[in-house]
């Protein structure tokens, strides 16, 4: 299964790409996914690891960490946004 992630804001930023296509072996959550994201590597690891917020959208909306991620989706990873 292939899936596209992009990053945006500080995601971009520390990992210098905004997005990349990432083989799946089968569907799983964005809990699931973020864990995978994490065991990359030191980088990965301090961005997905679950001690940084991070937002999720799945297709453009948003989702939670026990939403399924299939075949053919982009899913699409951000900071949260604060307003005043």
């Amino acid at each position: 299964m292939t899936i596209k992630l992009c990053f945006f804001a500080r995601f971009r930023e520390k990992l210098a790409m905004g997005e990349e296509t990432y083989m799946l072996a089968a569907s799983c959550s964005v809990s699931e996914l973020l864990k995978q994201l994490a065991a990359r590597g030191e980088v990965w690891s301090s961005l997905f690891d679950g001690s940084q917020n991070v937002l999720v959208a799945i297709n453009q909306e948003m989702a939670t960490l026990a939403s399924v991620v299939t075949d053919g989706d982009e899913v699409a990873f951000f900071p949260p946004v604060t307003g005043g």
